[in-house]
């Protein structure tokens, strides 16, 4: 795997014709496992369709990317920034990552043991077509030319899916696919996509590795899918659908309809982006409590996330005819933490904010710098918090037994945990009948004032 520094900010540049220009080591190792070099075709399709927005639309974006390199899959976070004809790519989180699905401790180990174990390299063509088999210690090896399932009989999971199936259809790497060889050996398959010149699928290149006998009963005991793939599957689409269906008859844009109904499917859209939340707070909650969770280190300007936030919930606000009140458009308060972690803690202090107060009012958000740290402060003019409830708010699931629509409970415990993986954290002052004031610190950049 290549090492990349958690603090470092990988760059490269594409120009007009979608050539990669200049690219750092890491990017450029990368285009040269995808088949490119530097100078020639973009050849890593994610970074290549997002260089291709931004000048589409002229735009900065920013965005997550998924990678698969020779060894690992790489998870990036993007920035793309047009200018004069070119696109500047600014990866400022890249983590690599074995290409497996299993999420915990246990299952980690046995997948250790069967990568350990015997067998041999593949790759396949886009029609699943062997182009070459490597070595290994079975009688025959597949010739080229055959097909994939001539010599495999692939095996679905407890949930009936095909793991080498659905990477195919989402062009990504793909792990613990069992099968069963032509040799009579049980085998667990993993493999990573191969993209030509244009970025087009060509084929799959992975292992084909024995498995002991103890660990693939032990694993098909326990093999469970990732929670947020899971959640992917069988909420996110669905939910989707819900919410854009329920909007687009509560706004009557297929012809009039009886305002009752009109108002039902309102009610519809807006259960179907509470339970939305609900699931991007649940996938959330996996992630940072994960042992080996962390944060990107990066320089960030804490009062322009702070507008951000307010500017991303102005609507929100609004229609409750609240006022957000943030910080100056000039002002800057140097900081160091994770950009869009930062943004996403922020937009729910303030989302909060807006949830409980009372209409006509006035929330207050307000960036600062204080013995070392980066400081911004969310004051509502809610009904408050008691002194003994104070610590009880972080708490996995806590309301306080609040009963209005929306929330989780899990927003301000994910806010502080990411808050402290960041060198930082969340606080609040608060008196009943006397509205709440949030503060999120991070620390501040060396020198800053």
């Amino acid at each position: 795997m290549t090492s990349v520094n958690a603090a470092e900010i990988l760059r490269a540049t594409v120009d007009a014709e979608g050539r990669l220009i200049a690219a750092d080591m890491p990017i450029a190792n990368l285009q040269a496992q995808a088949g490119g070099t530097v100078g020639g075709p973009f050849a890593v399709p994610q970074l290549a369709a997002l260089a291709r927005l931004a000048v589409r639309m002229n735009i900065p974006l920013s965005r997550p990317v998924l990678a698969a390199g020779a060894m690992a899959d790489i998870d990036m976070w993007v920035r793309a920034q047009p200018r004069g004809g070119k696109v500047e790519l600014a990866v400022v989180e890249w983590r690599e990552r074995a290409p497996r699905l299993m999420s915990d401790d246990k299952a980690a180990r046995e997948a250790d043991l069967i990568a350990t174990g015997e067998g041999w390299w593949w790759q396949i063509d886009s029609q699943l077509r062997f182009v070459m088999a490597g070595t290994g210690d079975a009688a025959e090896m597949p010739s080229p030319g055959s097909p994939l399932t001539a010599w495999f009989t692939i095996a679905a999971d407890a949930e009936g899916d095909m793991p080498i199936l659905r990477a195919f259809a989402e062009r990504r790497s793909f792990a613990s696919q069992y099968a069963k060889g032509a040799d009579g050996v049980e085998y667990v398959l993993s493999g990573m996509p191969i993209f030509d010149t244009s970025g087009r699928l060509s084929g799959y290149r992975g292992k084909a590795m024995r498995v002991l006998k103890e660990v693939a009963t032990s694993i098909a005991r326990d093999a469970m899918p990732l929670f947020g793939r899971r959640l992917d599957r069988a909420l996110r689409q669905p939910l989707g659908r819900i919410i854009a269906n329920a909007d687009t008859i509560s706004s009557q844009l297929e012809g009039p309809l009886r305002a009752d109904y009109a108002a039902y499917a309102a009610d519809i859209a807006t259960a179907g982006r509470h339970l939305m939340e609900l699931v991007d707070d649940l996938a959330d909650l996996q992630a940072i409590d994960r042992p080996d969770f962390a944060v990107t280190v990066e320089d960030i300007d804490l009062a322009d996330l702070a507008r951000r936030a307010a500017g991303l919930l102005g609507v929100k606000a609004a229609d409750r005819a609240i006022r957000i009140d943030a910080p100056d458009a000039e002002q800057g308060v140097a900081a160091i933490g994770e950009f869009r972690r930062t943004l996403q803690v922020l937009v729910n202090l303030i989302g909060n904010a807006v949830r409980y107060s009372p209409e006509n009012t006035v929330i207050e958000v307000r960036a600062a710098q204080s013995e070392g740290m980066a400081l911004v402060t969310v004051t509502d003019q809610g009904r408050g918090i008691a002194p003994e409830d104070q610590d009880r708010i972080f708490d996995k699931f806590e309301r306080l037994g609040r009963d209005e629509a929306g929330g989780s409970g899990l927003g301000l415990y994910i806010s502080r945990r990411l808050a402290r993986a960041m060198g930082g954290d969340v606080t609040v002052e608060s008196a009943l009948g006397h509205g709440a004031r949030f503060t999120l610190s991070l620390p501040s950049l060396p020198n800053s004032r």
